[in-house]
């Protein structure tokens, strides 16, 4: 059984400190509140060798420790003292880091253990025995906890969103809701291995360009800022008439007001931004957003692909489990977050209750092609689960080659961003550079 240790507060004030068992982290902080503390910080700690071994699960334990914890409150010299290998323990425990690797193989063997025939209890359990992370094993253990009171997988995954992604969470959701979970579960894994791959390619592109890009910058500012200044009093101190490039002088007379004056450019910058962040929180500014998402340059036609394909896969196990398109509509949504894909959602089914056609919404929504639109009409007169599955297909290649276009086309944008950079760099800073290396100021010094 997991082991926590908690920092409440009574209803005067008084801080209470322990270290308890019990089978989960929302139980614990359910029984705390119940005994009127109010929980400040709940973490675990390390399984290993100080786990307990032998305790049954039941409630009488943390009861039992409330009423010891209740009877110490403020009292903490007299309470328990770690050896410094726990304390060592437990801040390690704090501070060990789930990575997406480790999700991504948590995710696989729980398939394959699916599909040998394991249960969800006799899954997690083998899993938790060999899984070396600490944080993830006290999550599984959680997880597990809940699964054998009755709940669902994804009821636990939910309260720790900031370790499971919220694509990954709905996908076993509708997986467990639709008696499809070994299917879920393989379309996760491919959606973390998707999104790896995907991230390690825009890396490979954007982040050599992005340092270029920033190198060429700041060689633009402080070669404007300070090396024509420079040139400038070359040319006063040797009584040279020539003078630099109006353009260079202006560029160079620019920076350095901004630099005499920082504070109100950074303010301004500041305003600006925080406000866009701000209106994008409210309903109104967050569907503007989405619906940017879905029409931006480049990258607008991938994300609305990946969130359909998202949609029609898990549309497909709720189909083939014998739900009705409303109910399947009604669970698959949860797949995605974009506002403007749940609000065509929305009215799809509420174009079904009415009698309409549920791909109207999409169709005159104007950002599904008109092939998928297609397809589906096609399916609804015919078999829709296979037809959806064809869909998928379809997406799937759609998806491909919107990935390889962009992987083409991101790197020319870049390189003509930095060409334009290069371009500004050699008029402002290296004309006049040029200029002093040929000398011809001293001409006119000398009168000529």
């Amino acid at each position: 059984m997991p082991e926590y240790i908690y920092r409440a507060v009574d209803e005067n004030g008084v801080l209470v400190k322990n270290r308890v068992q019990d089978k989960s982290k929302q139980n614990l902080i359910k029984k705390l509140k119940e005994n009127g503390l109010m929980p400040i910080d709940v973490t675990q700690v390390s399984f290993g060798k100080y786990k307990r071994t032998g305790i049954k699960r039941n409630e009488t334990n943390i009861d039992e420790i409330m009423q010891i914890a209740n009877a110490q409150v403020g009292r903490e010299k007299t309470g328990r003292k770690f050896s410094t290998i726990e304390k060592i323990n437990m801040t390690l425990s704090r501070t060990e880091k789930v990575t997406e690797r480790d999700i991504v193989i948590f995710t696989q063997n729980l398939y394959l253990l699916k599909k040998a025939g394991f249960n969800n209890v006799h899954a997690l359990s083998t899993i938790i025995q060999s899984t070396e992370n600490i944080t993830l094993k006290g999550i599984l253990e959680d997880t597990l906890a809940g699964v054998e009171a009755g709940d669902y997988m994804y009821t636990t995954m939910e309260y720790y969103s900031d370790i499971f992604p919220y694509i990954y969470i709905n996908l076993i959701k509708v997986g467990e809701l639709s008696g499809s979970l070994e299917e879920s579960l393989r379309q996760a894994v491919e959606y973390l291995d998707s999104s790896t791959e995907l991230t390690k390619k825009l890396k490979k592109i954007l982040i050599p360009n992005i340092a270029q890009f920033v190198i060429l910058t700041v060689i633009l500012f402080l070669g404007s800022m300070y090396i024509v200044p420079i040139i400038q009093d070359v040319f006063d101190q040797v009584g040279s008439t020539d003078q630099l490039p109006s353009y260079t002088i202006a560029f160079s007379n620019f920076l350095r007001k901004i630099q005499e004056n920082w504070l109100i450019p950074t303010l301004i910058i500041a305003a600006i931004i925080g406000g866009i962040a701000l209106y994008i929180k409210t309903p109104r500014g967050k569907y503007k957003w989405d619906y940017f998402k879905y029409k931006m340059p480049v990258f607008g036609k991938l994300i609305f692909a990946i969130d359909f394909s998202r949609l029609t896969k898990a549309m497909v196990l709720n189909l083939k489990n014998g739900m009705r398109i409303q109910e399947a509509l009604e669970i698959s949504k949860n797949v995605v977050k974009n506002l403007v894909m749940l609000s065509i959602i929305e009215t799809a089914i509420n174009n079904i209750i009415v009698g309409d056609s549920w791909v109207d919404p999409f169709e005159k929504s104007g950002l599904a092609e008109p092939m998928i639109t297609e397809m589906l009409k096609i399916g609804m007169q015919t078999d829709l689960p296979t037809m959806m599955e064809k869909l998928v297909e379809y997406m799937e290649m759609d998806i491909d080659q919107i990935l390889d276009r962009i992987v083409k086309i991101l790197p020319q944008i870049l390189y003509s961003i930095i060409g334009v950079v290069i371009i500004f760099i050699t008029i402002v800073v290296l004309v006049p550079c040029i200029q002093v290396y040929m000398g011809t100021f001293l001409l006119s010094a000398a009168g000529f």
